[in-house]
């Protein structure tokens, strides 16, 4: 009995506020394939937006801790707004220094505007609330004019760099895959990408598209039970899954000679071709399709309007918006394919009820021989069965 009494931890009462495990990474969108509910994300995202905010939503997670402003004023970002409408605490902008302070796994308690780590203060900041967040989107739309003005000179400057690549398709590499004149799906794993894919499944199946997975996206086409025929971007990015399916590798080389994920590649072993040049990949798997003559480009879980293109990050933003210049005579939206593609109608309904009109005329004449046959209606058969079938299609 005296063993068991010192085993018996003190009693700790219940504290205020939220706990959970913390999960630290400086990229949100690597952090959230590891959230679980409950979980407290400790993130450093300047102006977060839509796509990582959902996906933190979306893991149930207890509080958010951002080290940058989530909502800097520059432009009306979406993802702020997002996860303190689902409930979620934000404490924002509490500096960098927690980015190093805080390691995976240790236990915190957010109260009020204060974390905590065992009792003791580990960053302050500002914990924001409905109102706060409307008032700066409303601010920052305010002044969306001066982000348009910094947007033209982008573009001008994007133009400038990737001129040849842009109005003639100079760098755009030779690919095993044959494209020229199919249909090609480009998926990124955007908002609403999972709808979409669903949507597009009949479409799939009967025009036997190019499926080309963009990082994430690849990983999306695998779950959705599609097999990739080329997967471009970020090596870094994605599964093993995706980099043993068969699929042709496309990877990405920066102008200043950066090649994210090459070293994996090439220790992976796994055949690539390098497609060098600025922007955004999918901006990238885009016109490489166009280059090489799709009939269609097929958009899964890209961004369309204005304030998304701001959104999804501001340095690409002007080669996005070039890109889409570039190949929109070809380039149309999922939702517009599901809304427009009806599925061609099945042959086998004619071929079964053709069967079996012509298996009940033979049981007919060997029943009754031919006085069976004279007093049989034919042509008024046939034509009722032309009718049915006709009705199967209207």
């Amino acid at each position: 009995m005296k063993i068991a009494s010192l085993r018996r931890g003190r009693h700790q009462p219940d504290l205020p506020g939220v706990l959970g495990p913390a999960r630290v990474d400086v990229r949100t969108r690597n952090l959230t394939k590891r959230l679980r509910p409950g979980d407290i994300a400790v993130i450093d995202h300047l102006d977060l937006d839509k796509l990582n905010a959902e996906a933190l939503v979306n893991a149930n997670v207890a509080a958010v801790v951002n080290a940058s402003p989530s909502s800097s004023g520059r432009f009306p970002n979406l993802g702020t707004e997002l996860v303190v409408a689902a409930g979620i605490p934000l404490l924002d902008a509490v500096g960098p220094e927690v980015m190093r302070t805080i390691e995976d796994g240790d236990r915190l308690r957010l109260d009020g505007d204060t974390l905590y780590r065992n009792e003791n203060v580990v960053a302050t900041g500002d914990l924001l609330t409905v109102a706060q967040v409307a008032t700066t989107m409303q601010n920052a739309r305010a002044g969306l004019g001066v982000q348009l003005e910094a947007f033209a000179g982008n573009t001008v400057e994007h133009l400038r760099r990737e001129r040849e690549l842009l109005l003639e398709g100079v760098g755009v590499p030779q690919v095993r895959t044959p494209i020229e004149g199919r249909h090609v799906v480009v998926v990124t794993a955007g908002h609403g990408y999972e709808r979409e894919l669903e949507g597009l499944k009949l479409y799939i199946r009967e025009r036997s598209p190019v499926l080309i997975g963009v990082d994430g996206g690849a990983d999306a086409l695998l779950a959705a039970g599609h097999q990739p025929d080329l997967v471009f971007g970020d090596v870094a990015s994605m599964s093993d899954a995706v980099l043993g399916c068969g699929a042709e590798l496309v990877i990405q080389a920066y102008r200043d000679g950066r090649v994210p994920g090459l070293d994996r590649a090439e220790d992976l072993g796994v055949p690539f071709v390098l497609f060098r040049a600025s922007g955004t990949s999918e901006d990238l798997a885009l016109l490489l399709a166009d280059a090489h003559d799709a009939e269609l480009i097929v958009a899964v879980g890209m961004h369309a309007s204005l304030v998304e293109f701001f959104d999804s990050g501001r340095s690409g933003m002007a080669g996005s918006f070039l890109t889409r210049l570039r190949v929109a005579s070809r380039l149309v939206h999922a939702n517009a394919v599901v809304g427009l593609h009806r599925p061609k109608a099945a042959t086998w309904p004619l071929v079964v009820l053709l069967v079996l009109t012509l298996v009940g005329l033979g049981v007919a004449i060997a029943v009754g021989g031919q006085t069976a046959l004279d007093t049989i209606p034919i042509g008024d058969w046939w034509q009722t069965a032309v009718d049915r079938v006709q009705g199967l299609f209207s």
